[in-house]
């Protein structure tokens, strides 16, 4: 079984347990410092732009870029951190 296949099934390659991520209630906050502050800059940025649209076209617009940000940039940024944190405790 390849370690990709490996990972996602809960096993990491070296065969031991796998490590512990961070509880929902830390996942939750993370999520929200990476949410909530790029949420407010596009919105600061393309408000006036788009404030002439239907909400549903805004909020498509503003979904449109704040997810994949969040979710490729910067949650993965943030967990990296979270990580280094409590490895350092």
């Amino acid at each position: 079984m390849s370690a990709n296949a490996e990972a996602n099934q809960g096993v990491n390659p070296s065969g031991n347990a796998p490590a512990a991520g961070p509880s929902i209630h830390r996942r939750a906050l993370i999520t929200w410092l990476a949410i909530y502050p790029t949420v407010a800059v596009v919105l600061g940025l393309l408000g006036p732009a788009t404030a002439g649209l239907p909400l549903l076209v805004r909020t498509l617009i503003l979904t449109g870029i704040v997810v994949p940000v969040a979710a490729y940039v910067l949650i993965p940024a943030l967990m990296k951190a979270n990580a280094a944190l409590t490895r350092r405790r």
